[in-house]
């Protein structure tokens, strides 16, 4: 099987095949850290997160690069306003942005470069394009001759001509061509700026980009990804600055994420619908904003809501619940004689889970479709479990408990099942007992109770106290070490 990936340059999902074979690079521009992040910066993350940790489950090296932009007119209006400067602000929230990807598990790229320790690379970078006759200096600043790059719109599938017809452009003397960018911006008072041929400055948002990717991936490397939003300007940007430079393609495969919504409304600041990472985690656990976010296609719009996550929080504690139920079965310590109940559906459907997860996740990496198999394959897993004797059969305890261990493995890709099942639950047990949904004293009653019903064999009292829980959303299970109990989702 071949992963194939959705290229936004093509418009189509093409193979994945490496520039080197079993090695993949890739480029994912980071944030501008200003402020805390929100839940866009969060289904950014997570989803070049999620492709990494597959293409390496997929046998590829790869090396992942994700940059933060650390200076910027956001950054320097941020930085007046606290009566800071930049460089501090910066980093202040870069710190906090490491605190928020550390909560939700989210593994460091291989290389986090900043754009204030690449000046030389862009200065470089700069000086190569007025070479060529692709930039020019003006005022102060420097510009991109865009009409000098024939392809320019090919990422964004937009004609020049109609850009400028469209665009309201202020009037910039400076410019040649109203749709020219900057690639350096001449220095202003209080600013922090560097020195350059071009006279002390700053370097423009798109260049640092390409002048970062160019050093640790090369001219022509693997993936480029980012959210939408990025597609145009700054990727366009990218593309004409690294193309027009080095005359080869910049990125082969363009990865790029939907847009977050609250409510259906684009997420802002403006009508309040604006919510930080922090925000989240303060009301849900970690991996149930993993399950949402990967519940939706990665570039597909992903609506933001209680209802949504309450789904979510249900969907997880359903696979937590199942291993909880397994991991509760006696231990593969003998053989047992007894007759297997598991038929050949249920293990063909069993034996199958990974290679339909690959099938999924290799479909532009399908983590919705990977989560229907996931429930699929407990639903199969319970249906078993239903029908167990007393004495399971040694095949049958053997093909439950290896399935878990092949569902952990999987959801791990997507940061999911990596607590301890019966820690999670039990966490969610005290949560409802602080807030006063559930009375556990009354639960270890009626255990008790259904326990001497059982030793006395009075089965119908036995089954009714079960039955009287599970209106209650307690469902029992019986293990060689005592009964256990858990709380069923909602």
């Amino acid at each position: 099987m071949t992963i194939q990936i959705h290229n936004t340059l093509s418009g189509k999902k093409e193979a994945l095949l490496p520039i080197e074979k079993g090695q993949v690079k890739l480029y994912v521009c980071g944030i501008t850290s200003y402020d805390y992040c929100h839940i866009g910066h969060a289904r950014s993350a997570l989803a070049f997160d999620m492709i990494v940790r597959y293409l390496k489950y997929r046998g590829f090296k790869v090396t992942y690069v994700r940059n933060f932009t650390d200076i910027d007119d956001k950054i320097i209006t941020r930085a007046k306003e606290q009566q800071t400067t930049s460089e501090e602000l910066a980093n202040r929230f870069i710190v906090e942005f490491y605190t928020d990807m550390d909560k939700l598990g989210i593994d460091r790229p291989d290389i986090e470069p900043k754009a204030t320790k690449h000046i030389d690379e862009m200065i470089t970078l700069i000086g190569e394009l007025i070479d060529q006759g692709k930039a020019y200096p003006s005022g102060g600043d420097v510009y991109y001759i865009v009409d000098s790059f024939p392809e320019y719109g090919k990422l964004s599938k937009r004609n020049l001509d109609d850009m400028q017809a469209g665009a309201r452009i202020s009037v910039n003397e400076q410019k040649r061509h109203p749709m020219d960018f900057v690639l350096w911006k001449g220095s202003k008072p209080g600013e922090p700026t560097w020195d350059s041929p071009w006279g002390p400055g700053r370097p423009g948002w798109h260049i640092e980009c390409s002048a970062m990717s160019r050093k640790y991936l090369g001219e022509n490397f693997d993936i480029h990804g980012g959210g939408q939003d990025l597609i145009f300007p700054h990727h366009e940007n990218e593309i004409a600055q690294s193309e027009g430079a080095n005359h080869k393609p910049f990125a082969n495969y363009w990865i790029h994420h939907g847009f977050v919504t609250i409510r259906d409304e684009k997420m802002s600041k403006s009508l309040g619908n604006f919510l930080t990472i922090r925000d989240i985690l303060d009301h849900y656990h970690p991996e149930i904003l993993r399950f949402f976010i990967f519940s939706t296609h990665y570039r597909n719009p992903l609506d933001f809501s209680e209802t949504a996550m309450q789904d979510a929080t249900a969907g997880l504690e359903r696979l937590y619940e199942c291993i909880a139920a397994i991991d509760a079965l006696q231990p593969l310590t003998s053989v047992a004689d007894t007759a297997s109940v598991c038929t050949d559906k249920d293990i063909q459907q069993l034996e199958g889970l990974e290679t339909r997860f690959q099938q999924a996740m290799d479909n532009d990496f399908n983590t919705a479709q990977a989560q229907g198999i996931f429930f699929d394959s407990v639903k199969a897993i319970n249906r078993i479990r239903g029908k167990l004797p007393a004495v399971p059969a040694t095949d049958d305890l053997y093909l439950l408990k290896s399935s878990i261990e092949i569902l952990k493995k999987l959801a791990n890709i997507m940061g999911l099942l990596r607590e301890d099942a019966g820690q999670f639950l039990t966490a969610k047990k005290n949560k409802l007992v602080s807030e006063g949904d559930i009375d556990i004293a009354s639960i270890e009653s009626l255990i008790a109770e259904r326990y001497q019903c059982r030793r006395a064999k009075n089965w119908v009292r036995s089954d009714a106290i079960r039955d009287q829980l599970l209106e209650k959303n307690i469902e029992l299970m019986d293990g060689p070490d005592g009964t256990t109990w858990l709380v069923k989702g909602n």
